[in-house]
């Protein structure tokens, strides 16, 4: 399991890092990066859900 950014959508709000900051982060020029692959950890892909869900701007997918 992977998320994909839109980085056309993408205002790095950064309301994907509060949720998860063990996979996202924002750089020093505030664009966002995924720090780490999801896997199927079931804990993680929950709160992959939350950030997906939470996202403002749709930037973010959950592919499984």
């Amino acid at each position: 399991m992977e998320v994909k950014v839109d980085f056309d959508r993408c205002e790095a709000n950064g309301v994907c890092v509060g949720v998860a900051p063990e996979v996202f982060d924002l750089d020093d020029d505030d664009n966002l990066i995924v720090t780490q692959p999801v896997g199927d950890d079931p804990e993680t892909v929950k709160l992959m859900e939350e950030a997906v869900s939470m996202c403002p701007r749709a930037a973010l997918t959950l592919l499984r």
